[in-house]
């Protein structure tokens, strides 16, 4: 589970790369699904998307699987 640590400016969250809790920089992207030019437009599916800053691992997950 993400937290805000009140001594940073960032979330911090578990990173399985460096295997303790690290300040993250956290986003939400649209990205495409569909590998076709034709209908990319009704594919796209927001992401949840959270990077390290202390390694710089990315994490990515679509946020409407429930």
């Amino acid at each position: 589970m993400a937290s805000k640590s009140p001594q940073s400016d960032g979330m911090t969250e578990q990173c399985e790369n460096c295997g303790r809790e690290t300040p993250h920089q956290v986003s939400v992207e649209l990205r495409t699904e569909s590998s076709k030019s034709e209908n990319a437009e009704f594919s796209r599916e927001p992401y949840r998307v959270a990077t390290c800053r202390a390694c710089g691992e990315e994490t990515s997950q679509r946020m409407n699987n429930a």
